[in-house]
């Protein structure tokens, strides 16, 4: 029996279908029920596995805007920015980036209103020099995660 790319045969599996039960991922994987218990375990102390959750569709919710902000902020303030964007709710990433813009965020919004409340909000921070917001109009691909390449 070989193990080799058993761990990224089982992260593959898990984004095909993430409550998937350790018996069919072993049978899936052709292994133990155990070496797939072990293996995961193992997966998620390394923190590759960093948590199991729904795949929500925001705009069924009617969260049907979503809005990319691009910050710039003083050198000194970035952290503490970007920690007060990640305390926002409805902001589902925030990046620190290089180029023109310190930060990019994106939120996702009721309509524009909810959107220019948010924003506004943001913009009272006195660490924000500048900012440019973008409104997605079709979101071609969205919180995709992608399958491992086996070796």
């Amino acid at each position: 029996m070989t193990y080799e790319n058993l761990d990224r045969k089982l992260v593959n599996a898990l984004l095909g279908d993430g409550r998937a039960s350790l018996r069919s991922l072993a049978e899936e994987l052709d292994v133990s029920v155990t070496t797939v218990s072990n293996h995961l375990s193992d997966l998620e102390e390394e923190g590759i596995i960093e948590g199991y959750t729904p795949k929500v569709n925001y705009d069924k919710l009617g969260y049907d805007v979503t809005a990319i902000l691009q910050l710039k902020v003083e050198g000194s303030a970035l952290q503490d920015v970007t920690e007060d964007l990640r305390e926002h709710r409805q902001m589902v990433t925030v990046y620190e980036v290089t180029g023109d813009h310190d930060i990019i965020a994106v939120g996702k919004f009721t309509d524009t209103d909810d959107m220019n409340d948010e924003i506004k909000t943001l913009l009272n921070d006195p660490e924000i020099k500048e900012s440019n917001t973008s409104v997605v109009l079709n979101a071609a691909k969205e919180h995709e995660q992608f399958t491992l390449e086996l070796e």
